[in-house]
């Protein structure tokens, strides 16, 4: 499993060129602070905004959070949703490329790094949302074989 989110994140890497940060098709880049480290890429997970007090208030670490009036977007590492089933009430975002309308920093986090944990935070959605947690997308391989 380290070996296959290995390849993914560097690939991601290799593929990964200047993006505009401003509307292309109605999406939006989600700007990490320039002070914090995003060495692993961003993607972002997006909830909907009733959902956002309480997830925030739930798990042990945020890093930047960003809103609207539809939804809440957390920042996550490049690859978070590799072998994640994520709820579909959760919208998960590559590059962090979102559907928002004036999306704004909301949340600052306390250390170097713009990310939430995704494993805390995939959890939390699922409980919110109702829904038990699926390692692996349906019908999808798994990262790891049985022996």
């Amino acid at each position: 499993m380290l070996k296959n989110a290995m390849s993914h994140l560097l690939a991601a890497r290799r593929v990964r060129g200047p993006r505009p940060s401003v509307r292309a098709a109605g999406m939006v880049q989600l700007p990490v602070p320039p002070a914090l480290s995003a060495s692993l890429g961003c993607d972002a997970v997006g909830v909907p905004a009733r959902y956002g007090f309480r997830l925030m208030s739930h798990l042990p670490r945020t890093g930047c959070v960003f809103a609207d009036a539809d939804r809440w977007w957390w920042i996550v590492p490049a690859g978070s949703d590799l072998d994640l089933d994520w709820p579909p009430q959760a919208a998960y975002a590559k590059g962090a490329f979102v559907p928002a309308v004036r999306p704004r920093l909301i949340h600052h986090p306390d250390s170097h790094t713009p990310y939430t944990p995704p494993i805390p935070l995939f959890l939390m959605v699922c409980q919110v949302t109702g829904v038990a947690p699926s390692w692996a997308p349906m019908g999808g391989e798994r990262a790891v074989s049985a022996p």
